[in-house]
């Protein structure tokens, strides 16, 4: 399930989930994205033993490496959206820092 939802994290860069797999994911997420950073032939083979996406491995060691390449640590960020209506279960969203999406304003009827 975490493998399933690590390649999610990398492939859109912001997923929604419950708080408590957010924070299980979140050690995940930073470790892969280590991995990137030292960037070799053995980095590259453990993100893969991971994640079996090519394409996300791929985008994990270009883009998203680039991105954090003067970062220390700190990746990912969770940010808490309140509960489910179905169970009551503490959601939240776990993103890549540094994301930003493209909103349409809101135009007011005034």
């Amino acid at each position: 399930m975490f493998r399933n939802m690590v390649t999610s994290l990398f492939e859109h860069e912001r997923i929604v989930t419950t708080k408590e797999k957010a924070k299980e994911l979140r050690p995940i997420a930073e470790k892969m994205i280590t991995l990137a950073k030292r960037g070799d032939l053995h980095a590259r083979r453990q993100a893969l033993s991971y994640i079996r996406r090519k394409d996300v491995v791929e985008k994990l060691f270009t883009d998203i490496q680039e991105q954090f390449a003067d970062r220390k640590g700190g990746y990912t960020r969770i940010l808490q959206t309140g509960t489910r209506k179905g169970d009551c279960a503490a959601m939240a969203i776990i993103e890549l820092v540094g994301y930003e999406e493209i909103l349409d304003p809101v135009e007011d009827e005034s």
